[in-house]
């Protein structure tokens, strides 16, 4: 795969299923920038995880409990969040919805 996608049509990426009840498609990137979309069915859940980006995600559609560093928050449509470098993480979906991620740097293991 080259080292960047600047344009990405409606249906041409393809969606990988992560967890249960959780698929995400890669929107954009480049080595310095990703931009991902993840749905999720209802009660899906985003397990607790780190990793050195920084990530940035914004509600698309639907609630979401949020847990950042312990720490946890429901957001609804035209919420965000930000996540510094290896704080743990993780979201539910409190019903069916999608969330926009952004990572900086991109993350090239959902390249392989």
């Amino acid at each position: 795969m080259a080292d960047h996608i600047l344009f990405v049509a409606k249906d041409s990426a393809e969606w990988t299923r992560t967890e249960p009840g959780v698929s995400r498609r890669i929107m954009a990137y480049l080595p310095d920038m990703m931009l991902v979309e993840v749905q999720f069915e209802k009660d899906a859940v985003g397990s607790l995880h780190s990793h050195p980006h920084i990530q940035a995600s914004y509600v698309a559609e639907g609630r979401f409990e949020v847990t950042i560093d312990g720490v946890s928050q429901v957001l609804e449509q035209g919420g965000s969040f930000i996540v510094p470098s290896n704080l743990v993480h993780g979201v539910k979906a409190l019903e069916k919805g999608r969330l926009i991620d952004s990572f900086s740097p991109h993350r090239a293991e959902f390249l392989a």
